[in-house]
């Protein structure tokens, strides 16, 4: 189980995506504009998650690798 971040600033991708964000991701702690999704098993719980709060949401290529579709 790990802590996921949704990423409400769209403009740090090409694609307009809110990624989504692992706590153990060089980019978990530096978002300044986040919602806290909270604590899931995997990735596609997360940005699923993240969709059903209304997201555009992509996993993070880095620390969800398999939840990325970009």
């Amino acid at each position: 189980m790990a802590n996921y971040r949704v990423n409400k600033n769209v403009d740090t991708n090409s694609r307009g995506d809110n990624e989504v964000h692992q706590e153990s991701c060089i980019h978990y702690y530096q978002l300044l504009n986040f919602e806290y999704l909270g604590n899931f098993s995997n990735c596609a719980g997360a940005v699923q998650e993240a969709k059903n709060r209304g997201y555009k949401a992509d996993g993070c290529r880095k620390c969800c690798p398999s939840c990325h579709n970009g």
